[in-house]
């Protein structure tokens, strides 16, 4: 373990990348500073190049065969090790977090850190107790077998570090896949602390790897190895167009998640006041959610009360320190993004869209943003078609069904929607017909683990989740035995 940390709220944590089981320094480096007061540099953490990719890949590709030959039962029992080890370290980790991208520390606490664990509990348990197909067919006895792919890069955002790369590192270590995790350079500190645990879980060296730097100087060098065999991003589209280039250069299988534009509909039958409630609730995170209902699509005949109720749980939140229990919306996670949020607004409003209610800076000396409701001249409005990520949310209404699903699905994203309703069957029917990879009735955000997660169109390529994940992370090989030929 290195000998250089920085201590982070009393925390110890290695700005170097770990690669091959150690502590690997890079010449340069790139400054992490704290959302919650700019003026806070957090660490500077080695930037990694080209080398560093090709230092991490052989270790990975060393270790693989030893990780690969393990049982899905063996490789369990890491991933165990490891899930306890983050619930014993709960609080470091979470404080970490906080001040590393914001997320507020009591959902850190209380739910985000500990659902790493359950990733990774869950992951091995269905590795572990996976039953292969079987069946017999002319003449012959079949079985479908997972076999591990090879090494896989897997790049996180910055928006959920550490619930999405527990979330991605598992599957491909419970299919007996070594990783190259390269954290976003915005907020990879926890990564840093996943490496910590991992070490002390006794995961082999070279099995995980921690990759910190640019997206276009390391990122590129990794998915651009012809040794690599998975590659799993989270990010922009435009990043992934180019990760997809390298990926089908060299054959390898690709999944992406790119975000999203997500409708919330609210139907007149529905319970207005939770509806409300929830629709507030997409300001979260300071609205920093591929899954957020972000469109918000209204019956008509309602949408005066609905904005009554919107506007009173919109106002019950809190901007704030994200330490601090009381504070409902945290600031942003960089001045760049700011200013990109910023800049929607003010487009909108030289365009001429109602700003229903926020439309600027909560304070001039932080990152930020008032929760903000947009009502649009048109559909083709840059802020309903493009996503923003960030506390603004667009304010439509419709009369027909129709008219709601037709509006639902007139962005090229396709992550999630939400549809608000009290009948069962235009529950099933609009749910069904809004394109997305995800679509909640009358909840928000509630997750199975087991099933299949991925966006449509341009949100992304490819599923993630359950036994969709652990076969992506393997190769499908089907063995066919003569039968009466062998005893």
């Amino acid at each position: 373990m290195p000998s250089q940390r920085v201590e982070i709220s009393d925390v110890a944590v290695s700005p170097d990348h770990f690669i091959g089981g150690r502590r690997v320094t890079s010449e340069l480096t790139f400054e992490v500073r704290s959302p919650l007061d700019w003026d806070w540099k957090l660490a500077d953490v080695a930037r990694g190049d080209a080398l560093t990719a090709d230092l991490a890949v052989s270790a990975a590709v060393k270790a693989f065969d030893g990780w690969s030959s393990l049982s899905a039962e063996e490789r369990a029992r890491f991933l165990h090790r490891l899930a306890d080890l983050i619930d014993d370290n709960i609080d470091d980790l979470a404080v970490v977090e906080c001040v590393d991208m914001a997320m507020l520390l009591e959902s850190l606490q209380k739910r985000v850190i500990h659902r790493g664990a359950e990733n990774l509990r869950n992951y091995a348990d269905l590795a572990a107790g996976h039953e292969p197909r079987r069946w017999s067919s002319k003449g012959t006895d079949n079985v479908v077998q997972r076999m591990p792919a090879g090494p896989a890069v897997i790049i996180t955002p910055w928006n959920a570090p550490w619930l999405l790369s527990t979330w991605k590192v598992a599957p491909a270590l419970a299919a007996g896949n070594t990783v190259i995790l390269k954290p976003a350079e915005w907020a990879p500190l926890s990564g840093s602390l996943l490496a910590d645990l991992a070490a002390e879980a006794g995961f082999p060296p070279g099995v995980l790897n921690i990759v910190q730097g640019m997206g276009d100087e390391v990122g590129a060098a990794l998915v651009a190895d012809q040794r690599v065999r998975r590659i799993s991003f989270t990010g922009s589209p435009e990043t992934a167009r180019h990760i997809g280039v390298s990926a089908a250069r060299n054959i390898v299988p690709f999944t992406a998640e790119l975000g999203g534009k997500g409708p919330f509909i609210v139907f007149a039958d529905s319970d207005l006041d939770a509806a409300a409630k929830k629709a507030a609730g997409q300001y979260d995170d300071s609205g920093q959610v591929c899954l957020a209902g972000t469109r918000l699509l209204v019956e008509e005949s309602v949408s005066d009360e609905f904005v009554g109720l919107f506007d009173k749980h919109t106002d019950a939140h809190v901007l704030g320190d994200s330490r601090n229990p009381s504070t409902t919306i945290s600031p942003l996670i960089h001045p760049d993004h700011l200013a990109r949020v910023e800049g929607f607004v003010d487009r909108a409003r030289e365009a001429g869209e109602t700003i229903m209610r926020g439309g600027d800076r909560w304070r001039q000396d932080g990152l930020w943003y008032e929760p903000t409701l947009i009502r649009p001249r048109h559909n083709d409005a840059e802020v309903v078609q493009r996503e923003i990520f960030g506390p603004v949310l667009t304010y439509q209404t419709f009369s027909t069904e129709d008219e709601a699903i037709s509006l639902a699905n007139s962005t090229r994203y396709g992550l999630s929607g939400i549809v608000y309703t009290g009948s069962r069957e235009r529950a099933e029917r609009v749910g069904s017909s809004v394109r997305a990879g995800t679509v909640w009735v009358n909840t928000f955000l509630v997750r199975d683990l087991t099933a299949p997660f991925g966006g449509c169109r341009m949100s992304g390529i490819g599923r993630e989740g359950g036994d969709y994940a652990l076969d992506f992370h393997s190769d499908l090989k089907t063995v066919q035995i003569s039968q009466g030929s062998v005893d």
